[in-house]
């Protein structure tokens, strides 16, 4: 496996510091299915992570159950593996995927984060690539998708569309075939864990910081288990919070919409009174009226709607509600003395 080549000079401030901690975190909602697989899957992923970290490097895995009903949970604390730290950090309902992300980057406690999807789609066996150039001195690592083929032909247009729409009107615009799959040094964790938002859209925060970022490509996988919990609907919504959080350019377009209608209107008013300076006074007609208010209602319903999209955000914000609620938090495994001495860390 060829790894990200280190500076020398960052390397140097980064690499080797004894004690250092590498925290995955995972956020679950009915995963009872896949979270056995992924728990097998980064066993020996991880160590190779410990060893290129060097020193007495640590492991942590943060699982953020959001409102699970299955055995997810009990799957979890029933996995005999050992080598990293396994924590559980339960919410009180389902919040969300973006607000269960923000409560394990929260709640991880280590120098490189890394969110990560329990159904393996994104590949563990990148992970020592990713940590390489941390440990080389980057501060953001993108793992980027070279191939969605596994997703639907729905999922790929539509996120393809969403990417170019929000790209456009954005200040600053995401990068196309990243996900939440990214690795954090500790010091853009903290600058996100202090932004006060409730309504999060995590890949616009991310995009937000402006850490330049170091890129390593991979295949998107097929889920391991279980099935997806995004549906249309679900997909429909969480655009929509993208584009209004990340930018006000739709409000600002109804003052240039308005502006134009405005003008068709004063020039088609000018016709009028002129054709009846000529031709005398015209019996107005039934069918145009109705275009006419038709349109103007409709223009009218479409701008109130996006302005109650950000005043429904507004009303959110001065609320000042938690963005999520802890309902317990518990360690399921240490790393136990002998898989140290085993692994040679």
């Amino acid at each position: 496996m060829t790894f990200h080549q280190p500076n020398k000079d960052k390397a140097a401030q980064f690499g080797n510091r004894n004690n250092a901690l590498l925290s995955i975190v995972v956020p679950v909602f009915n995963e009872e299915d896949a979270v056995g697989i992924f728990l097998r899957e980064m066993e020996a992923v991880l160590a190779t992570c410990r060893k290129i970290i060097g020193g007495e490097a640590l492991t942590e895995i943060v699982f953020v159950d959001d409102g699970s009903t299955d055995q997810t949970i009990a799957r979890i604390l029933a996995h005999e593996g050992c080598g990293s730290i396994i924590r559980i950090v339960k919410l009180s309902r389902n919040f969300g995927k973006d607000p269960a992300l923000a409560a394990g980057l929260v709640h991880a406690h280590g120098h490189a984060v890394v969110p990560m999807d329990v159904d393996l789609q994104d590949p563990p066996e990148i992970l020592p690539r990713m940590v390489a150039a941390w440990i080389s001195g980057e501060k953001v690592v993108n793992a980027v998708r070279e191939d969605r083929g596994s997703d639907t032909w729905l999922k790929r247009h539509s996120a393809g569309t969403f990417y170019n729409v929000y790209n456009r009107i954005s200040s600053y615009p995401l990068q196309p075939n990243v996900g939440d799959f990214r690795l954090l040094d500790r010091e853009v964790v903290d600058i996100l864990n202090s932004m006060p938002e409730r309504i999060r859209f995590m890949k616009g925060l991310f995009s937000w910081l402006g850490f330049q970022p170091f890129n390593i490509e991979y295949q998107r996988q097929a889920r391991s288990a279980g099935t997806t919990k995004w549906n249309f609907w679900s997909l429909w919504n969480f655009a929509i919070d993208g584009i209004t959080a990340s930018s006000t350019l739709p409000l600002r377009v109804w003052s240039y919409v308005g502006g134009g209608v405005a003008i068709i209107a004063l020039i088609y008013s000018i016709f009028l009174f002129m054709r009846t300076l000529i031709y005398g006074v015209d019996v107005p007609g039934y069918s145009s009226l109705m275009v006419v208010l038709l349109t103007i209602g409709a223009v009218n319903m479409i701008a109130l709607g996006i302005i109650g999209e950000y005043v429904g955000r507004i009303a959110i914000e001065v609320r000042q509600r938690p963005l999520y609620v802890v309902e317990d938090e518990q360690t399921a495994h240490e790393r136990s003395l002998c898989t140290r001495n085993a692994n040679g860390n």
